[in-house]
C-alpha cells in the first residue's frame, strides 16, 4: 500500500496517508479536520548500493566468484 502526502488547505498542514487500492475518499486532515486535502506530487529516494573494490570482496566462495584470482 502507498503511502501519499495530502496538504490541507485550510491549515496549510501536511498529512501522510496510507492508502488502501480501493479507497477513492480524500482523508480528513488529522491536525484541524478540514476535508480540504490535495494528495501533493512526492519524490522517492532510492537506495543505491556502492561497488565493494575487488581487493575487499570477500562475499563469494574462490569457486563461484567471477574475479577469482584477480585479488
Amino acid at each position: 500500500m502507498p503511502i501519499f502526502e495530502y496538504k490541507c488547505a485550510d491549515c496549510g498542514k501536511i498529512t501522510e496517508v496510507l492508502v488502501k487500492s480501493a479507497q477513492s475518499v480524500k482523508p480528513v486532515c488529522e491536525h484541524c479536520g478540514s476535508k480540504k486535502t490535495q494528495r501533493l506530487f512526492s519524490t522517492f529516494a532510492p537506495q543505491v548500493k556502492e561497488s565493494v573494490p575487488k581487493s575487499d570482496c570477500r562475499s563469494c566462495p574462490n569457486s563461484g566468484c567471477p574475479y577469482a584470482g584477480e585479488i
